[in-house]
């Protein structure tokens, strides 16, 4: 079957800004997450939309198709485990280790929010079934792509139906404010520990600091091996000596045992940064 060749120049453009790899199968899904903004635009084909953005680089559309391209609805504690190890496991460990210290965690492609806030409910949980424990300042950074994702993000507010994903009614009550019939926003001290940027995993991650957890899960997927090797490089800079990475549950570590030792947690796998 032979492809498409604006599909091709879409595969680079897409490669290109965001190092995101389509497959040659994948020109259903694109057509179907960009056939509303071609029309907009006035736009017949990919090559046209690649060759607009090229000739108008300021115009935002560039952004509007990343947005597109990258929105992934996502759950509330996604396969439950890496929250569960990092409740009984991780942060026990790293808050003996370093007694009175702020611990920052990193939620890398945190699509529309609700990796962080599990991550902030989780926290809140780990202090309340430890009463004895002094309480640590702890800041989840959360990064994303897309502006529009990291906007709905910043908002907190979700609808029934992304609600449903994964969340216990316990948590529901517990953890949100009604908003408006069959909406909900996460309340204000899970929202506190919680700061969002936006971040292109390509991009250097100086600014954003060095951290003792970082979640970055099933995004890596999506890029090529030489691509995802130097990101699983430059998250290990970010992370500090004995800190953790948590990866998607179809993820694996291949290769970089110098900078990452495996962890067995059953269920699970994390890797500590040597």
């Amino acid at each position: 079957m032979s492809v498409d060749p604006d599909f091709d120049q879409f595969r680079i453009f897409l490669e290109k800004t965001c190092g995101i790899l389509l497959g040659s199968n994948k020109q259903y899904l694109v057509s179907s997450r960009l056939n509303k903004l071609m029309e907009q635009q006035g736009l017949k084909s990919l090559g046209d939309l690649v060759r607009k953005i090229q000739a108008q680089p300021r115009s935002g559309l560039r952004e509007q198709v990343v947005d597109a391209m990258t929105t992934n609805e996502t759950l509330w504690f996604r396969d439950t485990y890496p929250f569960e190890v990092l409740r009984s496991r991780v942060l026990p460990e790293l808050l003996k280790c370093s007694p009175g210290q702020r611990l920052r965690i990193w939620s890398a492609a945190c699509s529309s929010g609700q990796e962080p806030y599990s991550l902030s409910m989780t926290i809140d949980e780990y202090e309340r079934s430890s009463p004895s424990q002094p309480k640590t300042a702890i800041q989840i950074v959360a990064t994303e792509l897309s502006g529009a994702m990291l906007a709905a993000s910043k908002a907190a507010e979700y609808d029934s139906l992304a609600i449903a994903r994964g969340l216990s009614s316990e948590r529901l009550q517990r953890y949100f404010d009604v908003k408006s019939p069959g909406r909900w926003v996460v309340k204000p001290a899970v929202r506190s520990r919680v700061e969002f940027r936006v971040q292109n995993l390509l991009d250097s991650y100086a600014v954003l600091g060095k951290f003792d957890v970082v979640f970055c899960r099933n995004v890596l997927i999506y890029f090529s091996a030489d691509v995802k090797k130097d990101i699983l490089k430059r998250i290990h800079a970010t992370l500090k000596p004995g800190g953790y990475l948590f990866l998607g549950a179809s993820e694996a570590l291949n290769g970089l045992p110098e900078l990452y030792q495996m962890v067995q947690c059953s269920p699970g796998i994390i890797y500590k940064a040597k």
